[in-house]
């Protein structure tokens, strides 16, 4: 037994198994309502850690009980635990508004998690969505649980050594330390999932994360059972080499789903976070075929009717890719044994073209023909992933490819400081984020400017002095001179404009689009009358080594004695360096290359606690921007990197003649009132309409509940799957044989009136449908109007003639007819991506 577990079982009583209980759910980590009780209890290790389970870990049963005795404690901790069961039980906005909905399980699969820096599995964009995803379904009462993996060692740590290069360390993750339990069986025995890898018997370990009303499931290999190279599988976040991402990526996907049917949870709605867990898709109809005798096609059919694919990657490079041989290595067996199919069939699920045999696979594309819909993470990604994806629809318009859009969103308790909490509770009330938010914006612009500019001030104050304290802690621990150390504890001004940045360094970021012109940056950062303070941090990936390169350039930068009390660049961003920035800054700059941002979230968490965004129009920004709310950088198009010197002198004169000025322009009470204005104007609109309250929302009538509802039509049907595949076949073996005939336009009044021959031969009249169709003049959505089937062509057989009319108020060349597959219970053109166009 470890020492967590017995201390554990020693706390299990009384006012001890409370707090047990509140340390071990992480709704801690936004309902700060505890933390005087854990910084009372512990104050350094807490404000070092924010780990509530570390304090348990540490602090003495003698000092734990004393500290209880007290009354004013004992009163805060039943308080703590009356709100927290509460919370939990209280029917949430799920329950209130979809109470007879069908969805009972979302099974929400991710690589990484980003819920807290207790429990520190995540790298970055991709974690914060999951874990800011997963808190909002906490808060909305949806039925999300989520799958990942626990990592020994995660992303690595970073230090900035004294030539200002980045230095990788891996902590190790002591599971003990954590706040996670292993998961039992009914029969008390820790979980232990199996997977077969070749010539061995992989056993996956199971913890569990509480998170408000919601469960994270973590999946861990470091079993004594496995083989030594086995246990490291779960070691490191992102590793380098193929081999050790399939293997990650098989236990996220397989073993996650085998994890769902051990625990009996029966998931309507697998949503994929990325590629990364596609092979769930596998997984998930190899149950289905185990629980009613179906063969792997047919159990296809049904279930990727309540699969979601969210795709997160802006560039066609960017999806995991897996040789041939790796696939044959590891899936042959699988494939033969557990799905009843060829490797080939497989391997044809992740390829643009089966029949090429030298083609990698692509988990995207397994992810796409194992869902019924996709989803990009902002309208301008979208756009970009059905350019990608279009390859794998050919001849659709783009637009048409099945690609939509829910854009991201932050958890705003998550990132808001105690003053903008302070400040939304006084003007929206304590359970703003429970709900529509509906009232939200009408209710902030109730705050005056006075209230609004406290909150700046504040918060910029205490960005400075934390900045103070990391700075010197970090040049201390590099061996820095004592004066050099002492000189940190007085950087920054409380009163002056502070800019931050912070972001994975990697090159289509333009980490360094600031420090293009490094003489003019330091002519505004030292401006006598209106200077400017800059805070940046980020880490580079440990093998992209032009990042690590660009990290040094700003560190050698900001040691330039005339820059040093300006500027800083602070290592090893976290989650807590992040809560911090967020919350101090005046303005957030973002500069990648468009259309790269997939989204972006880090300038989303500034809107709740009043900062302001300076940004490329990439992302969520290319849709928030509008001139009242921030400043844009760029034209709003795609360039390659010549463009690059002309956006970084764009910024540099919006921050002399725009910026800056707008800052320092105060009225009579010392207010800078136009950016105030735009400190109301960009948090009254922005903060709700670009939280994670919105986003799940959306998922949830969007994605999730239609989703529900076709996969259990399916799933109760005897038939439908079979009608499904037959149909799918059938289009396949007999479209090529349909054509056109006689096509005739004619006007009547003010309408086109259409007649299309049509000769099917092989293929039920019922299989397909046609359309008139036309692109939009505006390059929005085209028009599409069915034509209805009429009386048989004479003298031929399974020949129609079709007809149908659209508005005459445009030329009639612009109009053309087309046939594509139809079942009234399909998604096409995601099931049936056949087209056939009359010119």
């Amino acid at each position: 037994m470890t020492e967590a577990v017995q201390r554990t079982a020693a706390m299990a009583d009384g006012p001890l198994e409370s707090l047990v209980q509140l340390a071990l759910d992480l709704r801690w980590s936004w309902h700060h309502t505890s933390d005087e009780l854990w910084r009372r209890l512990e104050p350094e290790l807490w404000d070092l850690t924010q780990n509530a389970w570390v304090i348990l870990q540490t602090v003495s049963q003698q000092k734990l009980k004393a500290t209880l005795e007290q009354p004013a404690m004992m009163q805060l901790l039943e308080e703590l635990i009356a709100e927290r069961r509460s919370a939990i039980e209280s029917p949430g906005w799920f329950r209130q508004t979809h109470a007879d909905s069908p969805l009972t399980c979302v099974a929400y699969f991710s690589m990484e998690f980003m819920l807290s820096e207790a429990l520190p599995i995540y790298s970055g964009g991709l974690g914060n969505v999951a874990g800011d995803q997963l808190k909002a379904a906490s808060d909305l009462d949806i039925p999300v649980v989520g799958i990942g993996l626990l990592y020994q060692q995660g992303y690595f740590r970073q230090q900035i050594d004294a030539e200002g290069l980045q230095q990788a360390l891996y902590p190790f993750n002591d599971p003990g330390q954590l706040p996670i339990t292993p998961v039992r069986d009914a029969a008390g025995e820790w979980l232990r999932i199996p997977v077969v890898l070749p010539g061995f018997k992989l056993w996956i370990r199971v913890w569990q994360a509480v998170v408000g009303r919601t469960r994270l499931y973590l999946l861990d290999t470091n079993d004594p059972a496995n083989l030594p190279s086995y246990r490291g599988i779960t070691s490191e976040l992102y590793p380098s080499g193929a081999e050790a991402r399939l293997r990650q990526e098989m236990v996220l996907g397989i073993a996650g789903w085998r994890l769902l049917r051990s625990l009996g949870l029966h998931a309507e709605v697998c949503h994929m976070n990325e590629g990364h867990a596609a092979f769930a898709v596998l997984e998930r109809a190899h149950g289905w075929m185990l629980d009613h005798k179906q063969p792997f096609d047919i159990a296809l059919a049904v279930t990727r009717a309540g699969n979601l694919f969210t795709t997160h990657t802006p560039v066609e490079a960017g999806f995991d890719r897996f040789a041939p041989q790796l696939i044959e290595q590891y899936f042959t067996l699988y494939a033969e044994q557990a799905l009843g199919i060829p490797l080939k069939y497989l391997l044809a699920l992740g390829r643009q073209n089966p029949e090429d045999s030298s083609e990698p696979f692509n988990m995207a594309y397994l992810a796409i023909r194992g869902s019924c819909a996709i989803n990009g993470v902002s309208k301008l990604h979208g756009q970009v992933s059905r350019r990608i994806f279009q390859p794998l629809f050919p001849r659709w318009p783009q637009l048409e490819v099945p690609v939509t859009a829910i854009t991201n969103g932050v958890h705003t308790p998550s990132w808001d400081s105690a003053a903008s909490d302070a400040l939304w509770t006084r003007s929206c009330g304590k359970g703003r984020w429970l709900g529509s938010l509906k009232t939200l914006e009408e209710s902030l612009r109730c705050v005056s400017d006075e209230e609004f500019w406290e909150l700046r001030a504040v918060s910029r104050r205490e960005l400075v002095e934390y900045t103070r304290v990391r700075l010197a802690r970090e040049l201390a621990a590099r061996g820095e001179h004592p004066q050099q150390v002492a000189v940190a504890g007085q950087v920054f001004d409380s009163n002056t404009l502070t800019i931050g940045f912070a972001r994975r360094f990697t090159a289509y970021k333009r980490p360094n689009l600031l420090l293009h012109d490094p003489e003019r940056l330091i002519r505004i950062l030292t401006n006598r009358d209106f200077p400017v303070q800059l805070v940046l941090a980020g880490k580079a990936h440990p093998q992209d080594f032009v990042g690590q390169q660009l990290i040094q350039q700003w560190v050698r930068f900001v040691h330039r004695p005339e820059v040093r009390p300006h500027a800083v660049f602070l290592s090893d961003h976290d989650m807590h360096l992040t809560e911090h920035l967020v919350q101090g800054v005046d303005l957030w700059l973002n500069t990648p290359r468009r259309p790269w941002e997939a989204c972006g979230t880090s300038g989303m968490k500034v809107l709740v606690n009043g900062g302001l965004n300076i940004s490329v129009l990439d992302g969520w920004w290319a849709e928030a921007f509008s001139p009242e709310i921030g400043w844009a950088i760029g034209d709003g198009q795609e360039h390659d990197g010549a463009r690059d010197a002309q956006d970084a002198n764009q910024l540099y004169q919006l921050l002399e003649e725009r910026v800056i000025p707008e800052f320092y322009h105060r009225n009579s009470q010392g207010i800078p009132a136009r950016w105030v204005a735009r400190m109301k104007e960009s948090m009254a609109r922005l903060t709700s309409a670009f939280s994670s309250n919105r986003a799940v929302r959306e998922y949830t009538e969007q994605h999730y509940l239609p989703a529900a509802t076709a996969y259990l039509k399916r799933a109760r049907s005897e038939t439908l799957g079979a009608e499904l595949l037959e149909w799918r076949q059938h289009l396949d073996r007999h479209w090529h044989t349909i054509r056109f005939g006689t096509l005739t336009v004619l006007q009547e009044k003010e309408r086109f009136l259409f007649s299309a021959q049509l000769y099917l031969n092989s293929l039920p009249a019922n299989s397909i449908q046609m359309e008139i169709f036309a692109d939009s003049p505006t390059g929005g959505h085209p028009l599409i109007e069915v034509m209805q089937r009429g009386p048989d062509l004479v003298g031929s057989q399974n020949a129609y003639l079709y007809t149908g009319s659209v508005p005459a108020d445009r030329p009639s060349q612009d109009f053309t007819v087309r046939v594509v597959p139809f079942h009234p219970e399909a998604s096409v053109p995601i099931e049936a991506s056949h087209i056939l166009w009359q010119r």
